[in-house]
């Protein structure tokens, strides 16, 4: 008696195999009745039903691609295709070898702007991004930190009550200007009282004990605040302030004792070192108020721009226009502090060479700050050791020339001064050094690597750094 051939059930796994009902209904139809009995006949029923279960199965198999798997499809985010082996992985996917390569930046990244910031910085550029099949860096950035795991995922910040807000911006408002007004009342306190005792002892100790004042609020100034250098080390710290000591220790008695050098010994003017010194503390607040203005307006501009060109484009306006209002600012200060020191030059006078002096002082002290704070504090350094290292040459030079036949060497110093003044020495060193951190600031501040997450920025690029050393070059 012949058994009837059972059909298999939607479980069974040789049901599987053979494909769907479709592919097996017309694999059925290849030949009549007939044939298909004599293949039926070749061997025994369990034999026969595994041959024939492997050869539907792997002949439907064989000729039919799934469209999820298609080699030739090129996937939405990355362009390579999903059933492409792991050998066609590296070519049909570059930014693979660029995630590798930045693994730790794209992880601790807090958004795709930061890691735009950071492949600027190690020189990737939109041309460069053409090559991982995208138009700019920022769309890089975007799939970079899609598909990279975070690392740790900070818990957002509570935001702040708004009276707290507009509390904690009058309290910091309120402590940029204290050293400026601590500075403006000791030296009008100074010298009222030396004009009403005749007596230098106690003007002394009174500027003394307000010097000391105003140092200490300005150092709690520069510890917070849009001013703020995050990440320097202690050496990077001393360095800045034995420079920045230098350039206020010359403000104060540079040309005094420059002219005693090349001249003989002359008293000593208290004047203009109180105006100097009331000048620098008052900048302190225009100064803070033009680095935030410029890093919130940055910043507003890197999530709006689509190319690093853009981005420089609209940022350089930004950095022109803080710049001018920190000059303009100084010229109004230049007023305050002739009308707070007595013995200055009236209030509509033009500017005299000392004034110019510790204008370009100002000018340089921001600039200095400003690249450090984004960064740049190699460049910061540099441009104060110029400004010293011409205050200390002219000095030696002048020094030099009280020696027996080496009068030629303090000639080029001795001719400044006399058409001059003597504070044509700093204010040319100083304004020399303003003008080339200026140009160096215009293109290293307008770059999207500038602006991103200042407190990372040094631990990040020393990553990155180690990163690149290790990981293998796979990049295309």
């Amino acid at each position: 008696m012949t058994t009837p051939s059972r059909r298999n059930g939607p479980f069974d796994p040789a049901a599987s195999d053979r494909g769907p009902a479709s592919d097996r209904g017309l694999a059925s139809d290849r030949g009549p009745a007939s044939d298909r009995g004599l293949a039926s006949d070749r061997g025994p029923a369990s034999a026969r039903g595994l041959t024939s279960d492997r050869g539907l199965g792997g002949l439907s198999g064989a000729a039919r691609v799934p469209v999820s798997r298609r080699p030739d499809e090129a996937s939405a985010r990355t362009g390579a295709g999903k059933g492409q082996g792991k050998g066609r992985r590296g070519p049909a996917d570059p930014v693979r070898a660029l995630m590798h390569r930045h693994h730790d930046l794209c992880a601790r990244a807090v958004d795709p702007l930061e890691i735009a910031a950071g492949l600027e910085a190690h020189g990737v550029t939109d041309r460069t991004a053409a090559r991982f099949r995208h138009r700019d860096v920022f769309s890089l950035a975007e799939e970079l930190y899609a598909r990279v795991p975070r690392a740790e995922e900070p818990a957002p910040p509570d935001a702040p009550a708004p009276e707290r807000a507009l509390g904690v911006r009058m309290t910091l408002a309120a402590l940029w200007l204290l050293p400026g007004a601590l500075c403006a009342a000791t030296a009008s306190a100074a010298f009222r009282v030396d004009a009403i005792r005749k007596d230098t002892t106690v003007g002394l100790g009174l500027g003394a004990g307000g010097a000391a004042l105003t140092l200490i609020a300005l150092w709690l100034c520069l510890r917070r605040g849009p001013l703020r250098v995050r990440g320097s080390g202690r050496g990077g710290r001393m360095a800045h302030a034995l420079g920045a000591g230098w350039l206020l220790g010359y403000a104060a008695a540079g040309d005094w004792l420059l002219s005693g050098l090349l001249d003989g010994r002359r008293p000593y003017e208290a004047a203009p070192a109180a105006e100097a010194a009331v000048l620098l503390a008052l900048a302190a607040a225009p100064a803070a108020w033009c680095a935030r203005w410029f890093a919130v307006r940055a910043r507003r501009r890197l999530a709006v721009s689509r190319g690093l060109e853009e981005f420089a484009a609209g940022v350089r306006p930004l950095f022109a226009g803080v710049v001018t209002a920190f000059l303009c600012a100084l010229a109004a200060l230049v007023l305050a502090a002739r009308l707070s020191v007595p013995g200055s030059p009236p209030a509509a006078a033009p500017l005299s060479t000392a004034e110019a002096a510790v204008v370009a002082l100002c000018g340089l002290l921001f600039l200095a700050r400003l690249l450090a704070v984004h960064g740049f504090r190699k460049a910061a350094l540099s441009g104060i050791a110029v400004a010293c290292a011409v205050q200390t040459a002219a000095l030696a030079t002048a020094a030099a020339a009280r020696l027996p036949g080496a009068a030629p060497f303090g000639e080029p110093v001795a001719r400044l001064t006399a058409s001059q003044g003597a504070a044509a020495v700093p204010a040319t060193a100083c304004g020399a050094a303003a003008l080339a951190l200026l140009i160096h600031a215009f293109g290293a501040l307008c770059r999207a690597s500038a602006h991103g997450d200042p407190g990372a920025r040094t631990a990040r690029a020393a990553r990155d750094t180690r990163t690149a050393r290790t990981a293998p070059d796979r990049a295309p």
